[in-house]
C-alpha cells in the first residue's frame, strides 16, 4: 500500500507503528479485549468536541464507522469535525480545494440531521482548514466555505505543530517553526475573526507560548487550544515526564490569563505515551486512562474553568489505544469531583457556547 501523506507522513495504513505519533487502523480483536464496563452517568449530555472523518486508502471511518462507536451508551448529543485532509476538491486553486472538505461535512451534517442515524447531531460544527498564510488573500477561501457549511461552519484550523526532531511527526501544512508570528499568518487570522470565526490551534507543548503571544495580539479572537497543548512524551521527551510537565504547566498558566483562549480535554493518547498501548495485550481501562490523563486535564481544569474547558474524542485517532465508550468514562472519572453546572459547563456548554451550536 502506497504511503498517505494527507496526515503528514503521520499514517501508516495497517503496519504497526514503531513509535508513537503515528497514525494506524485500529485492531478491532485487540479493542475487543478490553474489560467491559458500566457508563458513567449515561444521562449526562455531551457534545465531541473534535473528531475527524476521513477514507484513506486502507482506512474508511465515515458516518457509519463513527456512529459505531458512539452508540456505545454515552449521551452524545453533538459533535464538531475538525479537519483532516478529508475529501479536498480535486481540481481547481489550491487554495480552494479545502473547501471540498466543508462541503463533505455539510453533507454528512445534512444525513444526521434527517433523524434517519440517530439523535446525535453529527457535525453539527464544522472546523475546516484554509492557508491564514495567505493573509488577506484568504478571505474568498473563508467566504466559500461559510457558504459551503450550510449553516454548519464554525472556523479553521491551521496545524502550527513542529518539532525538530522528525520521530514527533509535524502538522501536515507546517513545514517550520514559528508560523502564529507569520505576518501572512496573522493577517490571514485577522480575516477569519472578523467574520466571526474560531481559531483552533495545533500546537506541541513548547509552543504554548506562541498561543499566548497570539491570543494577546489578537484578544477579538476567539481562539479554542486543541488535545491540551499537545503534550509530547515519546522521542526527546521520553523519561522527562516531570520536566515537561512542569514546564507545560507554566506556559499554560499564562495562556490561562488570555480570555478568549478555551481549551480542549483529551486528545493525548497518542503523542503524550503515557501508556503504552503498543505494546499492552488489551486496552486500558477507563481508571488507567483517567489516572494518567488527570495531571494534564486536571491542571486545564484548574487554570482556565470548566467554562473554558470542553471534551473531545480526538477519533479515530484515540481509537488506536482505547474504545470510545471507555474514553468517555475516563473523561467523566478525571470530572468526578465537579460540580453539576461545572459537569455541564465541560461536557456540552462550552463548546455550544464557544461554536455556536444549537440543537
Amino acid at each position: 500500500m502506497a504511503n498517505d501523506t494527507t496526515l503528514g507522513g503521520l499514517f501508516q495504513g495497517n503496519r504497526k507503528p514503531t513509535q508513537f505519533g503515528r497514525i494506524f487502523r485500529p485492531d478491532p480483536a485487540w479493542l475487543a479485549r478490553a474489560e467491559p464496563e458500566p457508563i458513567l452517568e449515561p444521562g449526562l449530555p455531551v457534545v465531541d468536541t473534535h473528531h475527524h472523518l476521513w477514507d484513506f486508502p486502507g482506512y474508511r471511518y465515515l458516518l457509519d464507522e463513527f456512529l459505531e462507536d458512539t452508540n456505545t451508551g454515552h449521551n452524545i448529543v453533538a459533535t464538531v469535525f475538525n479537519e483532516c485532509r478529508s475529501m479536498y476538491r480535486a481540481t481547481g486553486p489550491a487554495e480552494m480545494k479545502p473547501v471540498g472538505e466543508v462541503e463533505f461535512c455539510a453533507g454528512v451534517g445534512a444525513m444526521s440531521d434527517s433523524g434517519r442515524y440517530g439523535p446525535s447531531r453529527v457535525c453539527a460544527g464544522i472546523v475546516g482548514h484554509a492557508d491564514l498564510a495567505l493573509g488577506d488573500r484568504v478571505a474568498p477561501v473563508l467566504e466559500a466555505q461559510i457558504s459551503a457549511g450550510g449553516g454548519r461552519f464554525r472556523g479553521v484550523r491551521h496545524g502550527a505543530a513542529w518539532d525538530d526532531d522528525p520521530v514527533i511527526g509535524n502538522s501536515h501544512v507546517v513545514s517550520g517553526p514559528g508560523l502564529h508570528r507569520d505576518a501572512g499568518f496573522r493577517a490571514g487570522l485577522r480575516r477569519l475573526t472578523a467574520l466571526g470565526l474560531s481559531f483552533d490551534a495545533w500546537i506541541f507543548h513548547h509552543q504554548v507560548p506562541e498561543v499566548t503571544e497570539l491570543a494577546r495580539a489578537f484578544p477579538d479572537a476567539n481562539i479554542v487550544l486543541c488535545h491540551m497543548g499537545g503534550v509530547l512524551g515519546y522521542g526527546p521527551y521520553a523519561g522527562r515526564r516531570d520536566e515537561v510537565h512542569a514546564a507545560w504547566k507554566a506556559a499554560m498558566a499564562e495562556l490561562a490569563t488570555c480570555p478568549n483562549v478555551s481549551v480542549k480535554i483529551g486528545g493525548l493518547m497518542m503523542r503524550l505515551a503515557a501508556i503504552d498501548y503498543l505494546n499492552l495485550p488489551g486496552p486500558p481501562t477507563s481508571q488507567q486512562l483517567a489516572d494518567a490523563w488527570r495531571p494534564y486535564a486536571g491542571t486545564c481544569l484548574d487554570l482556565f474553568g470548566a467554562d473554558r474547558c470542553m471534551v473531545e474524542s480526538n477519533f479515530p485517532v484515540e481509537k488506536m489505544g482505547i474504545g470510545y465508550a471507555a474514553l468517555f468514562n475516563a473523561l467523566k472519572r478525571i470530572a468526578a469531583g465537579a460540580s453539576a453546572s461545572e459537569k455541564t459547563a465541560l461536557f456540552s456548554g462550552t463548546a455550544r457556547r464557544v461554536y455556536r451550536l444549537e440543537w
